[in-house]
Formats: C-alpha cells, sequence, structure tokens
C-alpha cells in the first residue's frame, strides 16, 4: 500500500509551475488524500496545468506569493500540511541575465519568508504533529557551477553558481540549510538536472524548439551546441520528490538525474527527427538548427551522482529517454492550442538574456 494514502494534507508552493503542477499530478494520482496547491501565477504560471488533479475535497488551489508571510502562515494555520513541498522559484537562466532582481525576491526572499512562516506554524504544532512535519526545498544541479568533460556533482560539492539564477537558488538553499540548523525545521534539500516533458513553459530548450519548428522558424542553438546536460522527466523527478518526503532525513542533500547525458545538439536534433516521424512535412526540421551567440557565462556540463538517493530513498528514473521524448514530441503535438494559449500575450518565442550578446534569431537554453 502506497505510504501516501496515509499522509494528511500536502502543500505545493509554485504548483502550477512545469514541475510543480507535474508533482500535484503525481500525487493525487498515488493517492494523496488532500493536495493545497499555491502559487502567485506569474507568467509562466498555467492553472490548466492542475486541471486532472481536480477539486474539492481532495484538492485546493489558492493564489498566493510565498513572499506574503502573513498569508502563507494563515493558509497553513487553516489546513495544518505534514509535508510541504517548496517548488516556487523564478528559473529561467536568460531572464536571470536581463533582470537579477527580481530572482533574488522570489527565489531568496520568498524562500526566506516561506521558511519563517513554517518556522512559526511549526512551533504551533502539538508534538505529534510537529514530529511528522518534513518541509522539502526543491533546488537545481546548476548551483553547483560547471563541470569539464569528466565527473560528477555529488552531495558535498562545494556550491560554485554562475548566473543570477543559479546565484539566487544557492541564497534560496543556504537559508533552508539555516532554517534546519538554527531552528531544527526539518528541511531537506534536492537538486535535479535538467527536466523536459509535458506542459513546460516555451521558454525553456525543447518546447521552444518545438514551438519554432512548426512555425518553420530557425531553432536557435547557442554557442557551437556541445554543452552537455543530463535530462531526467518530470515524472521522474516528481516521484524523487515524493520518495524525499517520505524516506528523507531532515538536514540532509538529495540529487535526481536521469542519467541521460546528451549534448544540446544531439537533443535537439534527436527531438527534431522525432518530430519528423510524427508531424511528416516533406522537410527535415533538424535543419532549422541555427548557431547562435552563446549565452554569457553559460556553463559547460552538468552531471549528478543518484547513488544516495538510489540508497536512501529508494528512487531510481524508470522513463527511457528515447521514448520519453517521443511522448513529449507527442503531447505537444496534441496540445497545440495550449502551446499558443502560453505564449499569447506572455512570450513571442523571442531570445532573452543577450546583455552583452547579439541576438541572434531569438530563443535559448534555459533550465528546469
Amino acid at each position: 500500500m502506497d505510504r501516501l494514502s496515509r499522509l494528511g494534507t500536502v502543500l505545493v508552493t509554485g504548483a502550477a509551475g512545469f514541475i510543480g503542477s507535474a508533482l500535484v499530478r503525481r500525487l493525487k494520482a498515488r493517492g494523496a488524500p488532500r493536495v493545497v496547491s499555491l502559487d502567485a501565477l506569474t507568467y509562466a504560471g498555467d492553472l490548466s496545468r492542475l486541471e486532472e488533479a481536480g477539486g474539492e475535497p481532495g484538492h485546493r488551489f489558492a493564489q498566493l506569493d510565498v513572499r506574503d508571510l502573513d498569508g502563507v502562515l494563515a493558509l497553513l494555520r487553516e489546513e495544518r500540511p505534514t509535508v510541504v513541498f517548496h517548488l516556487a522559484a523564478e528559473t529561467h537562466v536568460d531572464r536571470s541575465i536581463d533582470g537579477p532582481e527580481a530572482f533574488v525576491q522570489a527565489n531568496v526572499v520568498g524562500t526566506a519568508r516561506l521558511m519563517e512562516a513554517l518556522r512559526r506554524y511549526r512551533d504551533e504544532l502539538p508534538a505529534g504533529e510537529r514530529e511528522r512535519l518534513r518541509v522539502v526545498n526543491v533546488s537545481t544541479d546548476e548551483v553547483y557551477g560547471s563541470l569539464g568533460p569528466e565527473g560528477v556533482f555529488t552531495e558535498s560539492t562545494p556550491y560554485d553558481p554562475r548566473s543570477p539564477y543559479s546565484a539566487s537558488k544557492a541564497g534560496a538553499d543556504h537559508m533552508a540549510s539555516a532554517y534546519f540548523h538554527t531552528y531544527g525545521l526539518p528541511v531537506l534539500t534536492t537538486h535535479a538536472t535538467n527536466n523536459y516533458g509535458p506542459y513546460q513553459f516555451p521558454e525553456k530548450l525543447l518546447p521552444l524548439a518545438l514551438g519554432k519548428a512548426l512555425r518553420g522558424e530557425p531553432v536557435p542553438l547557442y554557442g557551437t551546441g556541445e554543452n552537455v546536460r543530463d535530462w531526467l522527466h518530470v515524472d521522474d523527478h516528481a516521484d524523487g520528490l515524493i520518495a524525499a518526503a517520505l524516506r528523507g532525513r531532515p538536514g540532509e542533500t538529495y540529487l535526481f538525474g536521469g542519467g541521460n547525458e546528451r549534448s544540446n545538439r544531439s537533443v535537439l536534433e534527436a527531438l527534431l527527427g522525432t518530430l519528423n516521424e510524427l508531424a511528416p512535412t516533406g522537410r527535415d526540421h533538424r535543419e532549422l538548427i541555427t548557431l547562435v551567440p552563446d549565452r554569457p557565462g553559460h556553463d559547460f556540463r552538468y552531471a549528478v551522482d543518484t547513488a544516495k538517493a538510489r540508497r536512501e530513498l529508494g528512487w531510481r528514473p524508470v522513463v527511457p529517454f528515447e521514448q520519453g521524448l517521443r511522448d513529449t514530441v507527442a503531447w505537444y503535438l496534441e496540445h497545440r492550442d495550449w502551446l499558443d494559449s502560453v505564449t499569447r500575450g506572455r512570450y513571442r518565442l523571442e531570445r532573452l538574456g543577450t546583455v552583452g550578446v547579439a541576438p541572434g534569431p531569438g530563443g535559448g537554453e534555459g533550465t528546469a
């Protein structure tokens, strides 16, 4: 019997985002009795991602910014969650280059205020409920900086962020860690590699490339296209987060990766080759790949050691990359209306993060 069926209320911040909504859907599918979804609904948030989760009594949506300490504390007191997943964040590297302050506010200040609200909430709980509380702070492998051709990040790798985005996530992680060590708040932190799957906002590499290709526009590829990422299906990531909440130890760190290292060029070629198969037009969409000037501070390679997550959490990725990629392309082809709706008035698939860089034909790589 899945232990989720015995959980009380679960709270997910950033729940209308790509990874947050996948987590909500997985929680409900696996029998979580009640999930409260919290999101400020900024440009990348979309409520349609949560439609599968349904409504009351099993699922509630609350529009709220995690920087609203009083509002979050009131929600915590009302709902009394036993598990809190913190995913609310600004996540796009290129946007952080254009506007770092927004990332400091959302990621560092937002996490600090959420942790303070959780501390106050925890201190009000009866002893039994206090012992059950778990907080999962969801981070990124980008806080560790850049790898060369060899090696992997581990839980003991020193932080070395290279972009305003990764620096803001590092600050958020340090704040979460401080609340564990100073106040005893039962926080653990997870770091994942690049995510992919349905419902991803089209500023990120895969849906951006699909959106461009479906329009017959150049598909931008930064630099030489040799930068390497490890790709993790978003459902595998969600299952890892659930495992961390159920079996993880407060104060510890866990890494999630798909074991699918690919250069950005090879990923785009595989993606557009799959598009050729599923939506043939008589042209090779791979011919649309166009090199553009590289992004400032572009990390060369990310890869993580998942041994601890496998050993302590009993987690492993199960979605093969080729199948996951094919399913992702098929999903976007079946949901072109969603792709159009989330970009309309919000994002024109233009390139961001061009400070000191020639703009090129638009678009660029993003993280999960």
